[in-house]
């Protein structure tokens, strides 16, 4: 739990800084191809082949063009459609997304106390992100799930492999970030405009912060931290980021929050966690 903490911290301070000094200045495919290549030089050192059937390593670096190659495409798409408000709303779904991937993955009929916990906590995210939507954004929206179910698989995908094909979770991530850096350089290839390079010293260092603490370490926390608690648990941390970024973008840019929908949100939300840790939990604790 405190993995989860500390990352979705971590990401919140992003959240911001791209916001304020790359977001339509920088282009977005450099921007994540420059994440994900430092984030795979940080764990280049322990890759690792030996000792590991191909089918496994090819699973980890499965997972990581998911969960990060595959939903950055699909997100950076959605943006065309969305407004950020918009955007930001329709995510509030992943938690739901991790506990039922999870049951699936698991084969396990669906646990209804996990589904409860877990939408508790999508309707506190939507609380607080809630705003009058456009006219037209279904094709938006339906890019945004997609993003949103392909993060869910891609996180709940490596908690089962360390279940079930386990290897050190530093080796996993060096194959985990090689996933991710391949979709990363077709996107760039593709889409990438060259005349939208960053320009300055802060820019580029926003860049290597980046990818070497929020995406190298902050993913690698948080999937770590993934394997450590119950997949419900993970669901509703994964909102957290709501009241957190919020909150960051009021002490650093002195945005205020609708006070009224962010309290009563993020109360939401503390109370999903508390629900699914003294009842759901506690209940299957006590059946066994």
């Amino acid at each position: 739990m405190l993995l989860l903490i500390v990352t979705t911290i971590l990401w919140a301070f992003s959240f911001s800084l791209i916001g304020e000094y790359l977001a339509g200045q920088v282009d977005s495919w450099f921007s994540v191809l420059m994440r994900l290549a430092l984030a795979a030089i940080v764990f280049l050192p322990f890759l690792r082949w030996r000792g590991y059937r191909a089918s496994t390593i090819l699973l980890y670096m499965l997972v990581g063009m998911l969960q990060l190659g595959v939903m950055y495409l699909l997100s950076f798409e959605a943006y065309l459609y969305l407004s950020v408000t918009e955007f930001l709303l329709f995510t509030v779904m992943t938690p739901l997304y991790v506990t039922l991937i999870y049951d699936l993955l698991s084969r396990r009929p669906l646990r209804i106390g996990y589904a409860f916990s877990a939408m508790l906590a999508v309707i506190g995210a939507a609380i607080i992100r809630y705003d009058k939507v456009s006219d037209h954004f279904w094709f938006g929206l339906l890019l945004v799930q997609a993003a949103n179910i392909c993060f869910a698989i891609g996180m709940v995908g490596y908690k089962r492999l360390q279940e079930t094909r386990p290897m050190p979770q530093h080796t996993a991530f060096s194959w985990f970030y090689l996933g991710a850096v391949i979709i990363a350089v077709i996107a760039w290839s593709l889409w990438g405009n060259p005349n939208k390079l960053p320009t300055t010293s802060l820019q580029w260092g926003i860049l290597v912060w980046l990818g070497v603490a929020a995406s190298g370490l902050g993913y690698f926390m948080w999937n770590y931290g993934a394997t450590q608690v119950d997949a419900g648990t993970l669901g509703i941390m994964n909102n957290m980021h709501v009241p957190a970024g919020l909150l960051v973008n009021l002490a650093i840019w002195q945005e205020k929050p609708h006070w009224p929908s962010f309290i009563a949100g993020a109360i939401v939300i503390f109370a999903s966690l508390y629900v699914h840790k003294r009842w759901v939990l506690g209940k299957t604790t006590t059946s066994h």
